[in-house]
């Protein structure tokens, strides 16, 4: 480039900035050309949720996405003029009839450490929304951190006098107070506006990471990872604020949860598959076609579970087993008389009791029952357990489902990887692990990940039922199936559905395989 040309460059960059329309005019120009955000986004080569940020006064636009905003921004202006002389002038506020916001609210600040996290303290109502927060503003008031409240929706307009008078006017008599909203409504709104807010936790993460990587995605990939476990724990904390149950983060704890050194594990048995189908296999001849699957997000579906909220009190024989009640049990299961199944127990090498989580008993009882009659009950010998709800993480749950369905619509690898590091992370670390300190649930984790393995035993049941043979099941999301598996299950990478599985070898996608001798 000539030294004319780059001279020319820059003031046409600086004419750029001098001019960038307000957050508000940003939103009107990309609304009067009809265009999406996703459009906006394709095209500057941002997410979809940057562009959102940058309507709403969230973040302002910088590199490298900012020079093709502003260039795209120019152009709708002159196509679609400002009719209001404020909206087009740089950094000034859309006209409002809304009171002026007092100035202790004004513009509040979050307390801080000395690493740049915002700190968390008591529970509270937010100083400028309403809605429970843990962290603090600089003068102690809770506030959410970054400022990130929703609106609580426009004002009304009001309609100015055709004619102005000069008499004066009446006063106008006081105004009946509207309604208050009844409580399920005010509290509807309140998780509508609590789930806004940490959504925006996620999109915004991802923009600074990217943003600080300068356009290198693995780089930043691998920031987001490593900041995966606290930012998760925020998130956790946060959907907690206003949450009905409390918790025991640090419960004493029997010693079959306990392990013995860091290396050896404790006395819980996950009842993980590795079933293989014994009528077929893969070095028999034979054209029989399978499709290897994988479930999607196993684990994010595995948070709905029955969790134990506080200290395990210990029973015997079947007292502590309550429809609302989880924990640890010790049982000798039946035996499994179903090859062409999985075993729900897993693979074992010594028969006998063991110890299984609450999600494990439940799916025993669950076949032993009339409904299925595929076993006889377990025997329950003993048991760790405390009172439990289903929904404890369930607004977690929903929150990451939602950031990572949103992130497969943009197809926005960044951020799909990110929530998926932070639930990965929060189920594997919530034990004893020196990553997370800020909760030491090792029963949690035994439960979830149970959970995990007694859905997938779900699907495979539900295959077979229809006609198609199970030829394996492993771990938490690989079902192998034979047969038209679509008949069944719902194709696509949603938390419902499934995919076929990619990766190398024989027992990846579509593979053949042959009959064994019975």
């Amino acid at each position: 480039m000539s030294q004319e040309n780059s001279v020319e460059a820059l003031l046409e960059e600086a004419r750029l900035n001098a001019s960038i329309p307000s957050p508000a005019e940003r939103q009107r120009l990309r609304e009067a050309a009809n265009l999406s955000r996703a459009q906006v986004a394709a095209a500057v080569g941002v997410g979809r949720t940057t562009v959102a940020n940058w309507e709403t006064g969230h973040s302002d636009p910088t590199p490298p996405g900012r020079l093709p905003y502003l260039k795209l921004l120019k152009g709708l202006a002159e196509i679609y003029p400002a009719t209001s002389a404020a909206a087009a002038t740089p950094g000034a506020a859309p006209e409002s009839t809304a009171d002026p916001v007092p100035p202790a609210f004004a513009a509040p600040e979050t307390l801080r450490g000395p690493d740049g996290r915002a700190i968390e303290g008591d529970p509270g109502p937010c100083i400028r929304c309403g809605v429970e927060t843990t962290y603090q503003s600089t003068d102690g008031r809770p506030l959410h951190s970054g400022g990130l409240c929703q609106p609580a929706g426009p004002a009304a307009p009001q309609t100015a006098p055709a004619v102005a008078s000069s008499a004066a006017a009446p006063a106008p008599a006081s105004p009946t107070p509207a309604p208050l909203p009844n409580r399920p409504e005010r509290r509807a709104r309140s998780a509508a506006r609590a789930q806004a807010d940490t959504t925006l936790l996620i999109s915004r993460a991802v923009q600074e990471e990217a943003e600080r990587a300068g356009g290198d995605e693995e780089a930043a990939l691998k920031a987001l990872i490593k900041r995966a476990i606290p930012d998760v724990m925020h998130l956790f904390n946060e959907t907690r604020a206003t949450a009905r149950y409390d918790y025991t983060a640090y419960p004493a704890l029997p010693d079959i949860l306990k392990k013995p050194s860091k290396k050896d594990p404790d006395q819980i048995w996950e009842a993980r598959p590795k079933f293989h189908h014994p009528g077929y296999s893969l070095r028999a001849p034979g054209d029989i076609r399978v499709t290897a699957l994988d479930v999607n997000a196993a684990y994010l579906s595995a948070l709905k579970c029955w969790l134990p909220i506080g200290k395990l009190e210990h029973s015997t024989g079947s007292d502590g087993v309550e429809p609302k009640r989880s924990g640890v049990h010790l049982i000798t299961p039946a035996e499994w008389t179903h090859p062409h199944l999985p075993d729900p127990i897993g693979d074992r090498d010594e028969p006998g009791a063991l110890w299984v989580t609450n999600s494990t008993l439940r799916l025993l009882q669950r076949l032993s029952g009339p409904k299925y009659g595929l076993t006889d009950a377990p025997v329950i010998h003993e048991s760790w357990t405390s009172g439990a709800t289903e929904n404890f993480l369930d607004a977690l749950r929903k929150l990451l489902s939602a950031a990572r369905d949103e992130a497969i619509e943009d197809n926005d690898t960044l951020t799909l990887e990110y929530v998926k590091a932070m639930y990965s992370k929060f189920i594997s670390t919530m034990g004893e692990s020196i990553h997370n300190r800020e909760m030491v649930r090792p029963d949690w984790m035994h439960i979830i990940h149970s959970q995990a393995y007694a859905n997938l035993w779900g699907k495979a049941y539900k295959a077979s039922q229809a006609g198609l043979d199970v030829v394996a099941m492993m771990g938490t999301d690989e079902l192998h199936l034979t047969g038209d598996w679509r008949k069944v299950f719902p194709e696509g990478r949603g938390v419902s559905q499934m995919k076929i599985k990619h990766g190398d070898g024989k027992a990846s996608g579509e593979y053949t395989v042959g009959t064994v001798a019975r």
